[in-house]
């Protein structure tokens, strides 16, 4: 009897708790169908109770499709571990489905939220993966709506990894067959269709202006597409609010303080409504960010704590959380409270480190799956085809390679010999300067010393034979030596040597001497041949008129080569230079 009783109680409480089941006709699969999908703009609870009820069916198809899009309102809702419990649900239903068009266009659709999944995460690479499964399914069915949508999103994540202009062409693309196909579209479906198209092309130009701000014309593509959206997403919160909070950014970078003001409040005001966190931390941040750009510290640090304190609860790190530390740290620095500027630029950059490192590698990914589709076939003649251009190639950055290491040779040795130059012709003019006291010393000397020893008679000329003698043979006394070179001296004071004429020859002519003593004198004095002699007097000259006088420094280098008696420019630079180690336009400048 016992027995009895238990098997009914069993009975009843089995009847009473198990999920009726129930069977849709296909035009109410159809509209449970669109009615999920368009909860996704916003309303996730009810697009979840859409699928809760289509859950009621005893259709395998349907099962699998309610477990799949409601494994993707989950993730909208940040629910990680019921998204893949939901998911791997649908592949269970769908697995029990027998071979037809119908399954071909449910996995295509499995994919695609499979995808949408993953690119809420941000890995993009798996999101793309799944777009090119399911899109081949699409082409496969000819379901030319599904094909869009799929092209959409992988727009998506070009967007996402700065493949902007890629994502433009693919997005602009659907915008036109849309529009050339309206009629294959209920009137929801395309008004949602053109709203997330118009929401992702605003995304896309602003992201593209984020990379590249001084292309301005991109916020106005930006601000025409946000607009365009907001008119076509009456019905769908999200792409509204998602649009009008970016036409705010818009505003913000075109500094339209007070547009951007009241539309961040709006959204900020919204978020509060409605308890949304997601939404409520975007407008703190960007009411931070406007206040900061305003200068109005202590008022954009009010609304960047907000942001910490919710990313905190959330436990969540991403651009908006890093970027609202980057503001803090600035602001502190601002303040000139090194401690806090300290400890939230820290928390940037161990953050962007992290956030960056694996969006390159997501991109790197992406990149590669774009590059290599459907290419398998084509690798042995591409490959042969670009063989030489390759090695071509690698000659190339061989040779690149060598020139910059040429050109930083270079520089590196011209820096150096510039710096040793300078060195030198600041040496130079401190010699010039102890020269001339030396040689009006001398001059002194040799005057005292005429004046002390008896007139020393004219000195003869010398036969023929006596010239071609060694200057080493000769013995001259100190005398007749104080007195040529005295006469040397009295010809230098009258700038004789600058002269073209200014020869050994016309020298021992003018001093009355011959030209074996001249040159011995002048060997045994100033240690140096007579044309050196020569050509110091001269270089030593223009050195001096460059020092005193700034309207010489003006002259060309011909103009000073002709005034101090040489034949041509080229001979004078190469004197000038072994004299100062610069050319006479560089000593110039460096006057």
């Amino acid at each position: 009897m016992r027995l009895i009783i238990s098997f009914l109680f069993f009975l009843i409480l089995n009847t009473t708790v198990a999920q009726p089941t129930k069977e849709f006709t296909e035009q109410e699969y159809l509209e449970l169908q669109d009615k999920i999908r368009f909860s996704m703009n916003g309303n996730f609870d009810q697009g979840l109770a859409y699928a809760a009820e289509l859950q009621k069916s005893d259709n395998n198809e349907h099962l699998a499709f309610a477990y799949g899009s409601g494994s993707y309102l989950y993730q909208l809702k940040n629910n990680r571990a019921k998204s893949d419990e939901w998911y791997n649900k649908s592949l269970l239903y769908y697995n029990k489905l027998s071979e037809s068009v119908q399954k071909i266009n449910l996995r295509a659709y499995l994919y695609n939220y499979k995808g949408l999944i993953e690119w809420k995460r941000r890995n993009f690479s798996n999101a793309l993966s799944n777009y090119q499964e399911g899109i081949k399914l699409s082409i496969k069915t000819n379901d030319v709506i599904q094909i869009v949508k799929f092209k959409s999103n992988i727009a998506l994540v070009n967007e996402e990894v700065g493949n902007y202009e890629l994502a433009i062409r693919n997005l602009r693309q659907n915008s036109d067959f849309l529009d050339k196909n309206e009629s294959l579209y209920e009137k929801d479906q395309f008004q949602n269709s053109k709203s997330n198209i118009y929401v992702n092309l605003g995304n896309v130009y602003e992201g593209y202006f984020m990379k590249d701000r001084e292309k301005l014309f991109l916020l106005d593509s930006a601000e025409y597409f946000y607009k365009r959206a907001i008119t076509y997403s009456q019905n769908y919160v999200d792409n509204k609010i998602t649009s009008t909070l970016s036409l705010g950014n818009i505003y913000l970078y075109k500094k339209d303080f007070t547009n951007a003001e009241r539309t961040y409040f709006d959204i900020a005001m919204y978020a509060k409504q409605n308890n949304d966190e997601y939404y409520s931390r975007i407008a703190h941040y960007n009411l931070g960010d406007l206040y900061y750009s305003l200068k109005k510290y202590d008022k954009a640090l009010v609304f960047l704590k907000k942001v910490d304190s919710i990313s905190n609860k959330e436990k969540k790190t991403d651009r908006i959380s890093f970027q609202s530390n980057y503001l803090q740290a600035k602001i502190y620095s601002v303040k000139n409270e090194p401690e806090l500027a300290f400890k939230y630029s820290k928390m940037y950059l161990d953050s962007y480190e992290k956030y960056e490192g694996d969006l390159r590698e997501e991109a790197l990914e992406v990149n590669y799956k774009l590059g290599t589709a459907n290419l398998s076939d084509e690798m042995v003649s591409i490959q042969e085809k670009y063989k030489y251009e390759v090695l071509w190639n690698k000659a190339l950055k061989v040779f690149y390679v060598i020139l910059v290491v040429g050109i930083v040779f270079f520089l590196i040795k011209n820096i150096r010999d510039k710096n040793k130059a300078q060195k030198k012709m600041n040496a130079l003019i401190e010699e010039f300067k102890a020269n001339l006291e030396k040689k009006e010393i001398e001059k002194a000397e040799i005057e005292k010393a005429s004046i002390e020893k008896t007139v020393v008679e004219e000195i003869p000329e010398l036969e023929d034979t006596l010239l071609k003698k060694e200057n080493a043979n000769l013995s001259i006394d100190e005398a007749k030596e104080n007195k040529i070179v005295e006469k040397l001296l009295a010809l230098e004071e009258k700038l004789e040597y600058l002269n073209a004429d200014f020869t050994l020859s016309y020298v021992a002519k003018k001093i009355k001497t011959n030209t074996t003593y001249l040159s011995y004198v002048v060997n045994k004095r100033f240690g140096k041949s007579f044309g050196e002699y020569s050509n110091e007097l001269k270089i030593n000259y223009v050195i001096n008129q460059m020092i005193t006088n700034h309207l010489y420094r003006k002259y060309s280098t011909q103009a000073i080569a002709e005034s101090v008696g040489f034949k041509n420019a080229v001979s004078f630079a190469k004197s000038f230079r072994k004299r100062t180690g610069v050319s006479p336009a560089q000593f110039a400048n460096n006057i």
